[in-house]
């Protein structure tokens, strides 16, 4: 087939399907930059012009239509993780195994490197009926919660608290101090005439709680951790 009987064909099949030439963006930008040689340089192509910011402004578009496709994703996994955690969290049948698969099932299942349980009390640690409860649970004194969660930030402390570690964080995670990186602290609200408590969720990737990351999925599993823990403070 010769090259004027080729050119032929092609023209007869833009003309029939212009859409093919209009929707591909760079035989588009090949003609208009033709366009602007055959017109000189001294001439102005408002058209062209028009066109490169209609294509910038489409390129961020479609960067925000992917960033909000991909947080849509995000929070609809950290739902279902939580809703899984929620739902091991009501198995056991006493608190010794409560305490148990909090550290175990609960954490692995939240993709968390470590899991504490502080309770302010009056009592000591070394009290026998509490190291009997596994390395879970930790004991503090009354005032330790807020203490903690404000860390080196004056004022009240948010009920959910995410931020890197502290040079107190050993009182917490004891000897996985050295490798916990990031905490999450949720602040327990365990009725009227109780001393409060918080829950400690810990990672060893220091990214993984950033104070710019949403709260509300942790606020939602603290209010049942809550409801779950008055069973067994009775």
């Amino acid at each position: 087939m010769s090259e004027q009987a080729l050119a032929n064909q092609l023209r007869d099949k833009i003309i029939r399907d212009p859409e093919v030439v209009l929707d591909d963006r760079d035989v588009m930008r090949a003609l208009v930059a033709a366009n602007d040689r055959a017109m000189g340089g001294n001439i102005v192509d408002l058209r062209g012009v028009a066109m490169e910011r209609l294509e910038a402004r489409l390129e961020r578009l479609e960067d925000t239509h992917r960033s909000v496709i991909a947080a849509a994703y995000e929070n609809l996994a950290g739902t279902n993780l939580i809703h899984r955690a929620v739902l091991s969290m009501l198995d056991p049948l006493t608190f010794e195994d409560f305490l148990h698969n909090l550290g175990s099932d609960v954490a692995e299942t939240l993709h968390v490197d470590s899991v504490r349980l502080v309770l302010e009390s009056v009592h000591s640690e070394n009290d026998p009926a509490l190291r009997n409860l596994g390395d879970v649970l930790c004991v503090a004194e009354p005032g330790f919660v807020q203490e903690y969660m404000r860390g080196e930030r004056n004022g009240q402390p948010r009920a959910v608290v995410l931020r890197q570690t502290q040079t107190n964080s050993d009182a917490i995670h004891g000897a996985k101090a050295e490798w916990i990186r990031s905490e999450a602290l949720m602040r327990l609200d365990f009725g009227e005439g109780r001393l409060p408590g918080m829950l400690v969720m810990g990672a060893e990737d220091p990214h993984q709680f950033k104070p710019s990351h949403g709260t509300d999925l942790l606020a939602f599993f603290a209010g049942v951790f809550e409801r779950a823990m008055r069973r067994w403070l009775g």
